[in-house]
């Protein structure tokens, strides 16, 4: 395994940033030398047999939307001097689908939970030493247990851990009604993790050419007021009563409008109203590449638990690179407004702007 220096680290960074047009803000080359000094902790030995190093503490990066806490995780990766079989970088939400089913499997053959979290850490990760999540977050307080358990298993597995979010820790679980459960695992981060704040004043998915990025999520529209010769000119034909079916997904039954080859057309209540999770999203994900979700109410008038779910089906579609079509009889600036909305909603509307408009 090759030696790297923070120097080199640093360099990595500087000439990413150029390759892709800017120059690292402050805030920015701040977060870029912490993170050049853990790639050259990791670079310089592995941590296996008698002799075993100590593990440096993990790098929990915040901040606002945009302002390139992601790019900054992945150019880390990139250039960190590790063997592949020994780093992993994932989106949270991927991840997390993939524990809650290994714990499962697992709960079924062991019947502990403890040992159950053990052998699915162990399925999922194996060998990994740096474990890179992107958009770590936790709104659940059922999903707040298993992260807590997670946290403790890589942490005895010297595993170093990297994330990206938009909360503080002290952000996570924002309930008020069980964010106390979840402080002693904010105070255990805190501990075993140094925190840094990516909050420059610059939101870069708001420059000109930022939503450029050929990907099928970007060739997706926002349809305004979404009727029929709209949909026909995006090639979407609207469905026939008679193409309604009922979906199978995680042990649960959704009744969506079309289930075509591979596009999905679906309501906003069935989505978002009913007991959906991120989790079925994912799996919906993974057969269908195009989505048309239609009959969108300004999130204001859904429930909170509906609004969070929206927020969760957009984080799902951009990062599975699903293409989206969202169809409502009022404009986007509609859509999103209005007091007591999810803190994520910052980051939905950033991501609904790299989306076309129609109409």
């Amino acid at each position: 395994m090759r030696t790297i220096t923070v120097d080199q680290v640093r360099g990595h960074f500087r000439r990413a940033a150029l390759e892709h047009g800017f120059v690292l803000d402050p805030a920015q080359e701040q977060a870029a030398d912490r993170l050049a000094e853990l790639g050259a902790a990791l670079g310089r030995g592995r941590r296996r047999g008698p002799f075993r190093r100590t593990p440096p503490r993990g790098l929990y990066l915040w901040g606002p939307v945009g302002r390139g806490k992601s790019w900054l995780l992945d150019t880390f990766f990139e250039a960190v001097a590790l063997p592949a079989e020994h780093r992993t970088r994932v989106h949270f939400h991927a991840f997390f689908r993939r524990l809650h089913e290994a714990v499962r499997r697992h709960r079924d053959d062991h019947g502990h939970e403890h040992s159950a979290i053990d052998a699915a850490v162990s399925e999922l990760l194996g060998d990994v030493e740096l474990l890179c999540f992107d958009e770590f977050h936790v709104h659940d307080p059922g999903d707040a247990m298993l992260v807590t358990r997670l946290l403790r298993e890589l942490h005895a597995r010297g595993v170093v851990l990297v994330t990206t979010s938009n909360y503080p820790p002290a952000g996570l679980l924002p309930n008020p009604l069980y964010h106390h459960l979840f402080e002693p695992t904010i105070r255990e981060i805190e501990q075993r993790m140094d925190v840094a704040t990516v909050a420059g004043p610059r939101d870069y998915r708001t420059l000109p050419g930022a939503a450029a990025a050929d990907t099928a999520f970007t060739r997706g529209a926002i349809l305004w007021p979404g009727d029929p010769e709209q949909l026909r000119g995006e090639g979407l034909e609207p469905p026939a009563p008679a193409e309604a079916v009922t979906l199978r997904v995680n042990n649960r039954d959704l009744r969506v409008a079309a289930a075509r080859a591979d596009v999905l057309w679906c309501g906003f209540d069935v989505l978002c109203e009913g007991r959906t999770s991120a989790l079925d999203y994912l799996v919906l994900a993974e057969t269908y590449a195009t989505w048309v979700i239609d009959r969108i109410p300004p999130l204001k008038s859904a429930t909170g638990e509906a609004r969070q779910r929206f927020v969760n089906l957009i984080d799902v579609c951009c990062d599975a690179d699903v293409r989206l079509f969202l169809s409502s009889d009022r404009p986007l600036e509609e859509l999103l407004a209005g007091d007591d909305l999810p803190t994520d909603i910052v980051r939905t509307a950033s991501r609904l702007s790299l989306l076309r408009r129609v109409g």
